[in-house]
């Protein structure tokens, strides 16, 4: 256990998220009983396990540590109370009888969302995904689009060849891609890239007739069938959206309810389950459709 002041907890929280990691911070939110100075004694508690802080040491302590565990995967807080009359194992050394509560909340990197394509759709996410608290990367190909004046909420903005910028990012598991490029070559490729990064998310715009002809394309060179399983495409939910604006908005519904971990049932555009098995020879039994309409201009 490393002993350092709340100062140094906070820093080291910051720290932690510049990592792109994840971490779990502990307070003594209230004691009745006999009360010494560590009333909002806090600690942080690390994705590796490792522990800055101390609420106290012994049972309650090792009860709150594997909380913060917890709260880390669920990515929400819980409020646990320990009474210490009751219980002679939680004598932690700050309180002497009465009831301890802890509050543990979750400490998680930025939400990086990673925009290929600067078009006029990526400029409508940008503007509704930033004020979502999403942290963007934008790559085009295109110097005179991939501009700050375009995209001034992002963090970084490549112009970069497609194939030159996917060497160059490292998405974590803690990250969404957003794939909305000009062309057919571009978003394939991209999507053969991203399938086999540990990103959270993988969406990809276009028709269904275009998602199916890079879907099967990929699999005959030989990317695994089930790592498709979790590419949303077309991407967004299903709201009707007709406009640059609208999609924006119905993508970045999407990166929000994957976000939550929203648990009923939303109206997904995801559709590689149920046409895994269509036969795209018959070009006549795929209806050609974005988001119930047709495909927006991305230029």
């Amino acid at each position: 256990m490393e002993a350092v002041s709340r100062m140094d907890i906070y820093e080291q929280i910051v720290q932690l998220r510049r990592e792109g990691r994840r971490g779990a911070v502990a307070t003594i939110v209230n004691v009745r009983g006999s009360i010494p100075s560590f009333r909002t004694a806090k600690m942080l508690v690390r994705d590796d396990g490792s522990i800055v802080g101390t609420i106290g040491g012994g049972c309650v302590e090792a009860d709150v540590w594997q909380a913060a565990r917890e709260v880390m995967e669920s990515e929400k807080p819980q409020t646990l109370t320990f009474d210490l009359n009751q219980d002679p194992k939680y004598d932690t050394g700050l309180v002497c009888g009465g009831t301890l509560e802890v509050f543990v909340e979750p400490v998680l990197p930025p939400a990086l969302l990673y925009v290929f394509g600067a078009g006029h759709v990526s400029v409508n996410l940008c503007q509704v995904a930033s004020n979502a608290g999403f942290d963007l990367i934008v790559t085009d190909d295109r110097t005179s689009y991939a501009t700050p004046e375009r995209f001034p909420a992002a963090r970084e903005i490549h112009a970069l060849d497609f194939e030159e910028a996917i060497h160059k990012l490292e998405p974590n598991e803690t990250s969404y891609i957003v794939i909305v490029t000009r062309g057919h070559r571009d978003d394939m490729r991209l999507l053969r890239w991203a399938v086999q990064t540990r990103a959270r998310y993988v969406g990809m715009i276009g028709s269904k007739r275009k998602v199916i002809e890079i879907f099967k394309t990929l699999q005959n060179e030989g990317v695994p069938a089930h790592l498709f399983d979790r590419v949303h495409a077309p991407i967004g939910l299903d709201i009707g959206a007709i406009t640059p604006e609208e999609i924006a908005i119905a993508i970045t519904a999407e990166l929000i309810a994957i976000r939550r971990h929203a648990t009923r049932s939303l109206p997904h555009m995801s559709w590689f389950h149920s046409t895994a098995d269509l036969d795209s020879s018959d070009p006549g039994s795929i209806v050609e459709t974005q988001h119930a309409a047709k495909p927006p201009r991305r230029r």
